[in-house]
């Protein structure tokens, strides 16, 4: 197996660090003592709602027990997670009933 060459390595990490600090700079740094805009506020609501789903559906389309392979058990559990979770508008409630649902169908399988 052939290794990355140990410059190209260290480029690429400092690359990254330069890169993440200058993301959180942006933020912290130029907005550190100033209250922020209604339309930047606006925006940022929606991150979790966005991170969430872009976290759990790899999850769910190629879950790693089953090696990758699309799983049922996994998709039901999806599915009701978000009827659950629209019909409520709660995430909370979401989360829990498809875990719960993840939970029952293993159980029974």
């Amino acid at each position: 197996m052939n290794s990355i060459p140990p410059h190209l390595l260290w480029t690429v990490i400092a690359g990254l660090t330069l890169g993440s600090f200058a993301l959180r700079f942006g933020f912290i740094g130029f907005m550190g003592g100033k209250p922020i805009p209604d339309w930047l506020m606006r925006h940022l609501r929606y991150t979790a709602v966005a991170i969430i789903p872009a976290l759990v559906a790899p999850l769910v389309v190629w879950p790693a027990p089953t090696g990758g392979d699309p799983s049922l058990m996994h998709f039901a559990a999806g599915a009701v997670t978000l009827a659950a979770g629209y019909l409520t508008r709660n995430v909370l409630i979401g989360l829990g009933t498809g875990g719960l649902c993840l939970l029952l169908l293993y159980l029974a399988a």
